[in-house]
């Protein structure tokens, strides 16, 4: 069969799409996807390398993005490239003006599309798919848990609502096979409220998402199967879920691994893999918190005071520093004190690359889902330090669930775009040094959080390969379509 994948304009949902369409082109489908010139240019050598090494049937068309009608500025092809919350709403806004250049596109091509796998945020991916005669596929890039339990997805129903007196009083979700305790606040994944114009977004995604055949998701069944189970059950019977995770495994290949994603990397991946080498297994921290959000100055200074505390070697990614915090790296000569031992890698960094060397013993992470699970497939405990959107949830899985990490003690959500409005410092260097050294010792207790993290590493690898859960699922999905 062939597939058209059209991924929503951000890298974290843009990178397991890349790899869904490698996993289906290495079963002998023929895969269309359709990227932004930024995103093509930006994943040229990938998508090359996999057509002519590889052997895979891939090809891209453009898409015109912003579109010419829209208010977004001409730069913001990427939701990564936002500078404003106010250009969020018209990002959404110029995606809804895309369907009649993506229906065009589709009833171009030939051979003629069999299945379209669409991001949720197109809220008009099933009603094209129909007009084709073909199912529509939703990708949410959330795991089982989260797409269960979220209200991102629209508000908390009244029944939740009120089993909190506040949006930062702790209340048990109802209803679940573990103790996971959240705040309202967390539970959005924002403090704010987020205004009847992105309530309209949100319902009229949840309406295309009626006519899809089901979600694809990227997870596996071991790692969170009684949440599968809830997840199938809350989409009703006739609709599928195809859990294909972790999608990140595709990548067998160093070069590959370096480069998913991106070729943007701004320190040589050599040098990192010289660095690490020089190191005993399991004993750097890597930290890197996302592509999306960014912390307030004052606490990416007490987060690298921290880190200089622990006396270990790490490597810190700082994806777009701000001026306060490169004066103060400046000003404090931080990059000297910790010459040798710490690496700060300031932009995009080869995080797969990164989370297999032996060398790396604990992730920091934002708890995005991507890096969640290529934690979690890299065999790694976790320090959690979620942002906004659904990372609280994705935190709860982590500590409460699999019980293979560590909360920083992260408490109110940042929101997007939200660094300037937020001053407070949430965790200190002492709570950070701290956290580390529970991990990457704490006795008994620290070494049975290890066991975990490296028996579900194992279990990840098992699910993709012939024979386990996801590689059975994604033969489903395509003898579902074909």
């Amino acid at each position: 069969p062939h597939f058209v994948l059209l991924p929503f304009m951000a890298q974290g949902h843009l990178i397991p799409m890349l790899d869904i369409a490698k996993l289906l082109a290495s079963r002998n489908c023929h895969v269309t996807i359709l990227l932004t010139p930024a995103n093509q240019t930006r994943l040229n050598d990938v998508l090359s390398r996999a057509v002519h090494s590889g052997g895979l049937k891939i090809q891209t068309l453009t898409l015109q993005f912003p579109p010419p009608d829209s208010d977004l500025p001409a730069a913001c092809q990427n939701f990564d490239n936002l500078t404003s919350k106010s250009d969020g709403l018209k990002f959404f806004a110029a995606i809804s003006l895309l369907q009649n250049h993506v229906r065009e596109s589709l009833l171009a091509l030939d051979p003629k599309p069999d299945c379209l796998i669409a991001d949720m945020c197109f809220s008009w991916g099933s009603r094209i798919a129909g007009e084709l005669g073909i199912p529509r596929i939703i990708f949410h890039g959330f795991c089982c848990l989260s797409l269960h339990c979220s209200s991102i997805f629209g508000s908390p129903s009244a029944e939740v609502e009120s089993l909190a007196a506040s949006d930062l009083d702790y209340f048990v979700l109802p209803d679940l096979p573990d103790r996971i305790e959240i705040t309202r606040a967390q539970l959005r994944g924002t403090v704010d409220d987020r205004g009847k114009e992105w309530d309209g977004f949100i319902s009229a995604m949840k309406e295309d998402a009626e006519g899809s055949l089901g979600a694809v998701v990227n997870s596996f069944e071991e790692l969170e199967s009684e949440y599968v189970k809830l997840y199938r059950q809350k989409l009703g019977m006739d609709k599928k879920v195809w859990c294909v995770g972790p999608v990140s495994l595709c990548n067998r290949e160093k070069v590959d691994m370096a480069e998913r994603g991106s070729n943007l990397a701004t320190v040589d991946r050599d040098e990192i893999f010289r660095w690490l080498d020089r190191r005993s297994a399991g004993s750097v921290v890597y930290v890197c918190l996302g592509s999306l959000a960014k912390l307030p100055a004052e606490q990416m200074v007490e987060l690298g005071l921290g880190l200089e505390l622990t006396n270990r070697p790490f490597i810190w990614v700082v994806r777009d520093p701000s001026d306060q915090l490169n004066h103060w790296f400046a000003h404090e000569n931080f990059h000297d004190r910790v010459k040798g031992r710490g690496l700060v890698i300031e932009g995009w960094a080869p995080q797969v690359l990164i989370l297999s060397h032996p060398s790396v013993g604990c992730f920091v992470t934002h708890c995005g889902w991507n890096s969640s699970l290529e934690g979690i497939a890299s065999g790694l405990p976790m320090i959690t330090w979620p942002v906004l959107a659904e990372q609280f949830l994705n935190e709860k899985l982590i500590v409460s669930v699999i019980k293979t990490g560590l909360r920083s003690g992260v408490e109110i959500p940042l929101g997007f775009l939200q660094e300037h409005e937020v001053k407070e410092v949430q965790v200190k260097s002492d709570g950070i040094r701290g956290a580390i050294e529970a991990v990457m010792d704490g006795g008994e207790e620290g070494e049975e959080r290890r066991e975990r993290a490296r028996r579900l590493g194992e279990a990840a690898r098992i699910a993709v390969d012939e024979g386990g859960s996801s590689y059975h699922n994604m033969t489903s999905l395509i003898e579902d379509v074909a």
